[in-house]
């Protein structure tokens, strides 16, 4: 596995040799589309890594947002996570299913609450069960931990501060959405959405950046390639954004391997943007 210094990703050798481990912390952060059955938490159920315990994307957020999944506040993001057995010393492993959706998403909020000792399994279950590693099956009961919070309201972004940016261009967008959503061109998954993308920002495929057929996400090289293709500025502030602030992650955690720092993550994304009476949007290519 190709890697920086600090890379979050794991292997699942790693993850392997240390499952059990006093103090390691696993956590299946599996996520789909509304609508799509079964449930993630009903997989999870039917068989998730040994000692696993399910992080739910739309239950751990803003119960109070009509959005999609919003962060909660600290207080309850704290609650929920020590509900899950998780304590503020422990070290984090996050995996989802494989197809590179929401295990980013849970490791930038735990970064985003304070926790930096939180990690992204690399392939995920794919990877996992394709080794032919054990599972489990159940519901997880936990022991509570103590988990202590902190947001850090530098990792997100707010609509308010992107309409600001549609002017200032301080910072640099960069969309995790298929081409013909980006473009305009499909009607958006979520019923009543406008389609199109935020004036002024690049398009960045999430699938692209991971191997489909083992799951693991793509080394180093191919990673700057793929973000150079876009004509981002690396060392510039980068902004990501996607369908509801979860695909976008992706983006994160690979600009994250590229020792970029200071990138953010705009948590309404297309839900929020593209309601009926929402900002100026834009259409066709970046």
């Amino acid at each position: 596995m190709t890697s920086t210094a600090d890379d979050p990703l794991v292997s699942t050798e790693w993850l392997a040799a240390r499952l059990g481990d006093a103090g390691l912390r696993v956590v299946d952060a599996s996520f789909k589309m509304p609508g799509v059955l079964p449930l993630p938490v009903d997989d999870f159920v039917a068989a998730h890594i040994p000692g696993a315990v399910f992080f739910d994307v739309d239950a751990i957020s803003d119960r109070a947002s009509p959005l999609p999944h919003m962060y909660p506040d600290a207080a309850q993001f704290a609650r929920d996570v020590g509900a899950l057995g998780i304590s503020s010393g422990d070290t984090v492993v996050i995996y989802d299913a494989g197809g590179w959706v929401a295990a980013p998403r849970v490791w930038w909020m735990f970064l985003s609450f304070g926790h930096g000792d939180v990690h992204v399994l690399d392939g995920g279950l794919k990877k996992w069960r394709a080794e032919g590693r054990p599972v489990e099956s159940g519901a997880a009961s936990p022991k509570p931990g103590h988990f202590t919070a902190a947001f850090d309201p530098v990792r997100v972004r707010s609509k308010v501060q992107l309409v600001d940016n549609l002017s200032s261009h301080r910072e640099q967008l960069v969309d995790a959405r298929a081409a013909n959503r980006f473009e305009g061109s499909v009607a958006e998954p979520r019923a009543g959405l406008r389609s199109g993308h935020i004036p002024g920002s690049r398009n960045l495929p999430y699938s692209a950046l991971f191997h489909a057929e083992t799951g693991t996400m793509k080394p180093l090289d191919e990673l700057r390639t793929a973000f150079a293709g876009t004509g981002l500025d690396l060392a510039k502030p980068v902004v990501t954004t996607c369908g509801s602030g979860v695909s976008a992650a992706v983006l994160t955690l690979a600009l994250y391997r590229l020792g970029v720092r200071g990138s953010a993550l705009y948590d309404g994304s297309w839900s929020e943007w593209g309601l009926q009476d929402g900002p100026p949007i834009a259409t066709g290519p970046a």
